[in-house]
């Protein structure tokens, strides 16, 4: 019988780990950028007007729940952040609003062009560089603990979330056609 019991879970553990195999692995990318030598603003206007906010009246009751239901899985992402942050000593990051529009912006241009080039050829900055410093991008994640320890374990994302000098981040979520889109903006 414990031959029969162990033979059956050895079973099952090969058929996940071919199913986890076969699994697509999430997109990540990040960036930061220098302080620029022009000393140029640069504010997208028109698309931070256009964000406004991830709900709008048109929206129906279920398309207003599952706005809410991503603003709580960016905002969970953000205290998971805050946490890696505590535990190597580092000062929580600030939630900042306006960071915030610029994040939603961001995270509905990555479903057309995942990359730190906007989908009119500028720099991920150019939303708002008087508040962007730094960006995470993500797309494929389900919830925000794997979208954090993705993050994390990538060095370059770590970088950003661990960089002891920035002291603002908001992220936002985008869905399209069931894939989620995240975009972790920096400031300072």
């Amino acid at each position: 019988m414990k031959k029969k019991l162990l033979a059956i879970a050895l079973v099952a553990v090969m058929a996940v780990s071919m199913m986890a195999c076969g699994a697509e692995k999430p997109e990540m990318s990040a960036a930061t950028r220098e302080m620029p030598p022009d000393g140029i603003t640069y504010i997208d206007d028109a698309a931070i007007a256009l964000a406004g906010s991830v709900k709008s009246e048109g929206m129906t009751e279920a398309e207003q729940l599952r706005a809410d239901e991503l603003r709580l899985m960016a905002v969970s992402a953000f205290d998971l952040v805050n946490a890696e942050r505590a535990a190597r000593g580092l000062p929580a990051f600030t939630w900042d609003s306006s960071l915030e529009l610029c994040a939603q912006i961001r995270a509905s241009e990555i479903v057309s062009s995942f990359s730190h080039t906007r989908p009119n050829n500028t720099v991920f900055y150019t939303v708002n560089s008087d508040l962007m410093w730094a960006e995470n991008l993500a797309k494929g994640y389900a919830d925000a603990s794997s979208l954090v320890a993705g993050w994390m374990n990538s060095p370059t994302h770590a970088a950003n979330i661990l960089d002891g000098e920035l002291a603002t981040c908001s992220i936002a979520v985008y869905e399209s056609n069931g894939t989620l889109y995240f975009a972790q903006e920096f400031g300072y």
